[in-house]
């Protein structure tokens, strides 16, 4: 069964924020910091395990690898990047029944044609809203759970227009979606505007570099969202702290930085304990 709390959250009205997961490292240290949720960011899950750009090139079998593992690591409910659902209505049938059958607490399905792209990169185009509207039926009426839920998101703004992205969020709103997803907003105006048309939670995605400011989280609570996720916060602080102590290590022969995290602790994080008490009760 789907873990309950972000339908929880939502019916609570409470604002919060929601942190981006690229690999199981980062779940681990998401666990000692403490969320009730976090998401599995198809963009960064997809570079972490493959190095490959987020188009359409990770498959539905390899998504929900990724997000089963995740589920597993995580002590949080999960929000999964579902992209279009990996194809037609049977598809996003399959996939809907796939991450929750995973342990997944809610999917974001998003309106753009296959092969998706990242919703901060050009070349996107979106399918019918028709077609849309059929996926989000479809992806509602496959849950077992009412706990777990489905976003809707649109990827029009940068191809139709702010107008024409409302009517594609009213349309999927009207189709049984229970969180409205307006992708890469240009301007804090429009993100006000967005929160105030609709009476379901809207969420806001925060992803550093795009198209969309990034206001402190006081400010998103303001302009009237539910909550927020910050799907390459984790992974682009990483590569800086990654690519300095590679280059120090290169430059300088420093293999023992300031501030590296303790060994002992992550071994901990990561399980080593338990695997030591087996061996206590167990190794001859």
């Amino acid at each position: 069964m789907a873990n309950p709390i972000l339908r929880q959250k939502l019916e609570s009205g409470k604002f919060f924020v929601v942190p981006g997961i690229q690999d199981m490292i980062t779940a681990a240290i998401a666990n000692k910091v403490g969320f009730d949720i976090v998401y599995g960011t198809g963009y960064w899950l997809t570079a972490s395990a493959w190095g490959l750009p987020d188009a359409g090139i990770a498959t539905y079998t390899e998504m929900l690898n990724r997000m089963t593992t995740l589920v597993r690591t995580s002590n949080s409910a999960v929000i999964a990047d579902g992209d279009t659902g990996y194809g037609g209505l049977l598809n996003v049938h399959h996939t809907v029944k796939g991450y929750e059958a995973a342990g997944v607490t809610c999917i974001q399905l998003e309106d753009q044609e296959f092969p998706k792209k990242c919703g901060h990169t050009p070349f996107r185009r979106c399918i019918p809203v028709e077609d849309m509207v059929d996926k989000i039926k479809v992806a509602v009426a496959a849950r077992e759970s009412e706990d777990f839920l489905i976003i809707a998101r649109s990827d029009a703004r940068q191809s139709e227009g702010f107008d024409a992205l409302m009517r594609r969020m009213e349309a999927y709103d009207k189709a049984g979606a229970h969180v409205i997803f307006p992708e890469a907003l240009e301007s804090e105006e429009e993100m006000a505007k967005a929160c105030a048309l609709f009476d379901k939670p809207v969420m806001a995605n925060m992803a550093n570099g795009g198209s969309t400011p990034i206001p402190n989280a006081s400010v998103l609570e303001e302009i009237g969202y539910a909550y927020a996720i910050y799907p390459s916060l984790t992974s682009l602080v990483a590569a800086t702290a990654m690519e300095k102590c590679l280059r120090d290590l290169k430059d300088h022969g420093i293999g023992e930085p300031e501030g590296i995290f303790n060994f002992k602790e992550f071994c901990g994080l990561i399980g080593f304990n338990e695997v030591w008490d087996f061996e206590k009760k167990w190794a001859k």
